[in-house]
C-alpha cells in the first residue's frame, strides 16, 4: 500500500496567506480585502507588502462582497478573507446577486471551516457552507487538505476566470502532499490503490481516511482513497473509474450529511452507477465548543470510523 509521511505540522490558512503574498509580488491586479480578521486569515504580509492593494472592511462583510464585486469590473482579482460562516450564511445574498449571477471573478476565501475552529463553538462553526455554495450556479468549491495542498490551490484560483469558493481552516493539521504536487481544479487525487472499496475524502479528512485504510490493509482490506479537492465541478470520471473498481464507497467529509460531498456523488451514482454509499459526516447536527480533536472523535469523524464504515459497505456489496 502507498503511504505518505508527515512533513511537518501546519494550519491550512497559513498556506492560503503564504501563497496570496507570493502571489501579490507576481500579479499586479491581485488585491485582498478582510473583514478584521487579518491575523486569522494570515493575509499580514500582503497588507505589509502591498498596502494600496489591501482593503481593511472592517466587520462589515457583506459590503466586502460588494466591494469585491466592483474590483473584479477594473480588471482586479479580488480575494476575500474571514470566516467560513461569515464568507457564507452572513453575506449569501451579496454573493448570489452581485457575485455568482453575474460570474463575477471575486476568490471567497473561507478560514475556520467545520468542527475544528475548535473553542469558539457552534456559533463560529459552520458545517452547512458547501451545500449553500455548491447550489449557486456557475460557482467553483474547493475544500484543502493540509498546508501544501492550500499554497498550491490559492494560486491556481488566481489563474481561474469566475467565482470561488476556497475553504480551509483553523488548526494545525498533518501537512503531507508533496509540495511539487501539481493543483488542478476540479481533479481529484488518487491517494492509494485499492479494490476493496473507495473512500472520497475532502479537507481535513482526507488524512483520516488515509489512516483509516492503513487500518483496513491490516485487516486485508484495500482501500482506494480518493482527496476530492475539488468538490464543484466533481470530478466524475474519478469517481466512476474507483467505485467500478471497488464495488462501494465511503465518504467523509467534516460537513453536514446533507448538502455536502456525499450528497453530490450519491446523486451521481443513483443516476449511473448504483453501488453502496456509506456516510462520515455530521448528522443534522450544529457543532459545539471543544479541542479539534476531541470534537471530530465526538462526532464520528475520524479514522475509526472511516474504517468501520467501509467494513459497513464492503458488507453491503451484493
Amino acid at each position: 500500500m502507498k503511504t505518505f509521511d508527515i512533513i511537518n505540522y501546519k494550519d491550512t490558512r497559513s498556506g492560503f496567506g503564504e501563497a496570496l503574498y507570493e502571489l501579490g509580488k507576481t500579479n499586479p491586479k491581485v488585491v485582498a480585502l478582510c473583514a478584521d480578521l487579518t491575523g486569522s486569515l494570515k493575509m499580514n504580509a500582503f497588507a505589509d507588502a502591498f498596502p494600496e492593494r489591501f482593503f481593511q472592511v472592517g466587520i462589515a462583510e457583506a459590503n466586502m462582497m460588494g466591494m469585491a464585486a466592483g474590483l473584479t469590473i477594473g480588471g482586479y482579482i479580488p480575494f476575500t478573507g474571514t470566516f467560513a460562516n461569515f464568507s457564507t450564511a452572513r453575506v449569501y445574498d451579496q454573493i448570489r446577486q452581485s457575485i455568482a449571477y453575474s460570474q463575477k471573478n471575486v476568490k471567497i476565501c473561507a478560514s475556520h471551516s467545520g468542527l475544528t475552529l475548535g473553542e469558539d463553538g457552534a456559533t463560529h462553526q459552520t458545517l452547512e457552507d458547501i451545500g449553500m455554495m455548491k447550489m449557486l450556479p456557475g460557482m467553483t468549491v474547493i475544500n484543502t487538505c493540509d498546508f501544501n495542498q492550500t499554497k498550491q490551490a490559492t494560486k491556481a484560483i488566481a489563474e481561474y476566470e469566475g467565482p470561488v469558493y476556497l475553504r480551509f481552516g483553523r488548526p494545525k493539521v498533518p501537512n503531507f502532499i508533496p509540495e511539487d504536487l501539481e493543483f488542478t481544479i476540479g481533479k481529484a487525487l488518487q491517494l492509494t490503490e485499492g479494490s476493496d472499496v473507495s473512500i472520497f475524502a475532502t479537507g481535513h479528512m482526507v488524512w483520516h481516511a488515509l489512516e483509516a485504510a492503513r487500518m483496513l490493509d491490516a485487516m486485508n482490506i484495500r482501500a482506494e482513497v480518493i482527496d476530492i479537492h475539488t468538490i464543484k465541478p466533481l470530478d466524475e470520471a474519478a469517481v466512476f473509474a474507483s467505485v467500478q473498481k471497488t464495488g462501494c464507497a465511503v465518504v467523509a467529509e467534516e460537513h453536514e450529511i446533507n448538502g455536502g460531498l456525499g450528497e453530490s456523488i450519491s446523486r451521481l451514482l443513483a443516476g449511473a452507477y448504483p453501488v453502496p454509499v456509506e456516510f462520515v459526516a455530521v448528522m443534522d447536527e450544529f457543532g459545539q465548543s471543544g479541542k479539534p480533536e476531541e470534537l471530530l472523535k465526538l462526532y464520528g469523524l475520524d479514522a475509526g470510523h472511516i474504517a468501520g464504515a467501509a467494513r459497513k459497505a464492503i458488507g453491503r456489496k451484493r
